[in-house]
């Protein structure tokens, strides 16, 4: 079984935040506060682009298995993605009060963080942690 790259190392968080684009610089130094504020973790880079807190330890059943963050986000070109580990399945109500945003299995994309609900958002990631303390254990 081929083994996970993304996985979390102790380059700069700072130096990482410090190095993107001045636009969208102040939107990750907002998200680093709010996810350090709900998990109570320090940030962590995973792989060169992720910036995760926290950690749980999943196991599929096809034996697979690894250390992934609680929630986390990465600034790509597009979007800024903010991972909500536990899916959407269970945040329709939050999603509908968010703003313009799109999502993918774990993933919501938000072109900048002044297009969505910042309350909605920080509640939302705030379930979705406290979801996956329950689920996995997670710190």
């Amino acid at each position: 079984m081929s083994e996970l790259k993304t996985k979390a190392n102790n380059k700069s968080v700072n130096a990482f935040i410090k190095s993107i684009d001045i636009k969208r610089r102040e939107d990750c130094r907002c998200l680093l506060a709010l996810m350090q504020d709900i998990t109570g973790n320090k940030p962590k880079m995973w792989g060169d682009s992720i910036v995760g807190f926290g950690k749980y330890h999943y196991k599929y059943k096809s034996g697979r298995e690894g250390d992934w963050f609680i929630t986390g986000f990465s600034p790509r070109k597009q979007n800024l993605t903010i991972y909500i580990m536990p899916g959407f399945a269970n945040y329709s109500n939050y999603l509908s009060k968010l703003g313009k945003h799109k999502i993918s299995v774990s993933c919501l994309y938000v072109k900048k963080l002044e297009d969505v609900n910042l309350k909605v958002l920080q509640t939302l990631i705030a379930k979705s942690v406290k979801d996956m303390a329950k689920l996995y254990n997670a710190k």
